[in-house]
């Protein structure tokens, strides 16, 4: 058996506030396995990119993670002193952050910024990492890379900006490839470019990509397995055409019916009716129950925990999983 290269299990964060607590990641576990893209998919809130910063030592302001494991090979990530940590950060983890348009210091060259994390990490010499930074500038699509090389993030568009994160994130040659939202305010083709990009740097270097998005197709279209999350909890797990065959979560079949693929002109939207409810209190219940369709008294008076859905590594946290299953199909 491939042993997996990130294992999380039972992580939980919270964010403290004057006036509450919000619990935003509650028991999330998963695994990345080498080679493997992971796509973390859900609403905005559910807790998908606060779980991938929370494994990265990245929160920021009262967040603190206050339980779980993250192990990266045999190291604990949540054991490790900051120091420790950004030995690891763009040189093992490779990170492309939500907005390209603000992820970039304004006041340094492209080039500049290439090279920092390769001179920061030894990576390479000076010399050499001019040189890497000129190929990796021509290996994401950048034309004329040389001149580009001394240009400042404002003289780039949207899409040239987010090649230029892509080549930051690889340029130490990564084992893993963190990607949060990389297709964020970009037209649909520039999407696709990206994505196309991103899947090629996949495959030439075998590295394991962790993809966060809202968007469901992006996750379909680009990954291996799926891992759908809604209120800080991982609702369901699987491969993706088991996934796309069997989808055995009411908030995953509400995704799939609130999206139109390209073909399928006569399909009537189906919106999730409601909205996520705050998480100011550890979740005691199912966190979709007050928006299922399908939900029972036994939803409200337990937390359903994922398990193994016949037999296959299809995991779901559902009553009435084996229920849905037959609706859906």
């Amino acid at each position: 058996m491939v042993q997996a290269l990130l294992t999380v299990e039972n992580l939980h964060t919270e964010f403290r506030r004057a006036e509450d607590v919000i619990y935003a990641v509650n028991g999330v576990s998963f695994t990345v396995a080498p080679g493997e893209t992971l796509g973390i998919v859900g609403e905005s809130g559910s807790g998908k990119s606060v779980s991938v910063l929370s494994v990265l030592g990245l929160l920021r302001g009262t967040g603190r993670v206050t339980q779980g494991t993250a192990r990266f090979g045999s190291t604990d990530l949540l054991k490790l002193k900051r120091r420790q940590l950004e030995d690891i950060r763009g040189r093992d983890i490779g990170v492309i952050f939500q907005d390209p348009m603000t992820s970039l210091n304004p006041t340094m060259r492209i080039g500049d910024q290439i090279m920092e994390a390769m001179l920061t990490h030894h990576f390479v010499g000076r010399k050499a990492a001019y040189n890497r930074s000129i190929e990796l500038l021509e290996e994401v699509g950048i034309p004329d890379p040389q001149t580009r090389f001394r240009n400042y993030p404002f003289e780039f568009s949207g899409g040239m900006r987010q090649r230029v994160m892509i080549a930051m994130a690889v340029a130490c040659e990564p084992q893993l490839l963190i990607a949060d939202e990389p297709t964020t305010a970009l037209d649909v083709t520039v999407q696709m470019q990206v994505l196309s990009l991103l899947q090629k740097l996949r495959e030439t270097r075998r590295m394991s990509v962790v993809i966060i998005t809202h968007d469901f197709g992006v996750a379909t279209n680009f990954c291996d397995r799926i891992m759908v999350m809604y209120a800080g909890k991982v609702m369901e797990s699987a491969p993706l055409e088991e996934f796309l065959k069997r989808p055995a979560h009411p908030y995953s079949v509400g995704l799939k019916s609130s999206i139109i693929e390209v073909g399928q002109t006569n399909r009537v939207l189906l919106p999730i009716p409601g909205t996520t409810q705050q998480l100011t209190e550890p979740p005691r219940s199912c966190p979709f129950v007050d928006r299922c369709t399908m939900a029972q008294d036994a939803c409200r008076e337990t937390l359903p925990q994922l398990r193994q859905l016949g037999g296959a590594d299809h995991w779901v946290a559902c009553l009435r999983a084996e229920e849905v299953v037959r609706h859906a199909g």
